[in-house]
């Protein structure tokens, strides 16, 4: 991954949420309020006209708006487009009513991230019979005909969860594990799902380790993760030896299941997302790891894409996305980017607050702020 200053990434993060402040001008959808933002391109971009933007929710992650939303604002705008970045909150009418509005209004370019793969493969339809090009990002539609895709390696992600998982599990062969999955209608959640299966079922298939249960959450929803964790720790007896949890926020409901049995810290637990709860958690050994996804990068090969993709510069547009996604419901590649995501522990935190993702003051409190010292985050 690129090194980046924490100077630098704070000026951009600074940037895009100053940008985001100009949200009262949108044209584009019609709407306002929360969850969106407009911003007036800056002269000599590589580009030129709006591109509308539709991110899936707040309510399961708080990348959405504390991240992705500035730093695609601030992307977009650095290659001379006008970004109009709306958030559905979690509904498929009104994500797919910001889409009719983008469409109708002819922005250049559309750029989505569905909650649920069927929407957004109806939008894609939507804008190709109106020539507009759409870049999924983060999450794909499966079935539908976005030009490109902008992510990370998501069967990576849940490799590298898994082989935590089993590094912490080495001393206790036969050891115990249940896997929280994220929603079955996200597919990035089955490629997180596909990884974790390629590290574990071996180990399941040798009874190094012990299959207690595989659940998926409805919605991704912490809540419902935490309920369906302790249901199943209180059939089991108690007898957990390790979880993976999906991301940070079911990590999270995991983790004060085991509190209320005095198990924190005792049982490994995965994350990803590298919230500062997540991130805290692993200071007080609660958690085991997290997966740092560093969304700048993200962003900025999105907007270079929709750049491309405004210019009508196929080659161009190629040239960054080297890799493929296979879409299995209409059998095609999918032409990808598809960027590393990286290992968190203890000892790595600092990275993720070094690139300014994350301030040491948010994860520095109380009785972490010696733990913090110990581990040269500041």
């Amino acid at each position: 991954m690129r090194s980046r200053t924490l100077t630098l990434i704070a000026a951009t993060v600074s940037a895009g949420l100053a940008l985001s402040a100009c949200g009262a001008n949108s044209s584009g959808s019609g709407n306002s309020g929360d969850g969106t933002s407009s911003a007036s391109a800056p002269a000599g971009g590589g580009a030129s006209g709006k591109v509308g933007v539709i991110l899936p929710e707040t309510a399961t992650s708080a990348r959405w708006e504390a991240f992705d939303k500035p730093m695609l604002q601030a992307a977009l705008s650095a290659q001379g487009f006008s970004a109009d970045i709306q958030n559905a909150q979690g509904d498929n009418q009104k994500f797919s009513t910001l889409a009719d509005g983008f469409i109708s209004s002819g922005v250049k370019v559309l750029i989505i991230a569905p909650s649920d793969p069927a929407v957004g493969a109806a939008i894609e339809a939507k804008a190709k019979n109106a020539g507009i090009p759409v870049i999924d990002y983060d999450r794909p539609s499966l079935g539908g005909s976005a030009d490109y895709y902008v992510s990370f390696d998501n069967e990576k992600v849940g490799e590298i969860q898994a082989q935590g998982l089993a590094d912490a599990l080495k001393s206790k062969p036969g050891a115990n594990v249940v896997q929280i999955e994220g929603a079955p209608t996200d597919n990035n959640a089955t490629l997180f799902a596909n990884g974790h299966d390629k590290v574990l079922k071996p180990l399941y298939d040798s009874k190094a380790l012990n299959l207690v249960q595989k659940q998926a959450i409805d919605n991704w929803d912490a809540q419902v993760g935490g309920t369906t964790f302790e249901q199943i720790f209180t059939r089991v007896n108690g007898k957990v030896d390790g979880v993976v949890a999906a991301n940070d926020e079911l990590a999270g409901a995991v983790i004060t299941v085991l509190k209320k049995n005095g198990l924190n810290g005792k049982v490994p637990v995965t994350g990803q997302d590298a919230t500062a709860a997540g991130l805290q958690a692993i200071l007080r050994g609660d958690q085991t790891l997290t997966i740092f996804k560093p969304i700048k990068e993200e962003a900025e090969n999105t907007a270079k894409l929709a750049a491309a993709l405004a210019k009508n510069d196929k080659a161009g547009a190629d040239a960054i996305a080297t890799g493929k996604l296979h879409d299995p419901k209409n059998n095609r590649d999918l032409k990808s980017v598809l960027l590393q995501p990286q290992l968190i522990t203890i000892k790595d935190i600092k990275t993720v607050v070094q690139q300014g993702y994350v301030k040491a003051s948010d994860i520095c409190t109380g009785d972490l702020a010696a733990k913090c010292t110990e581990n040269g985050i500041s």
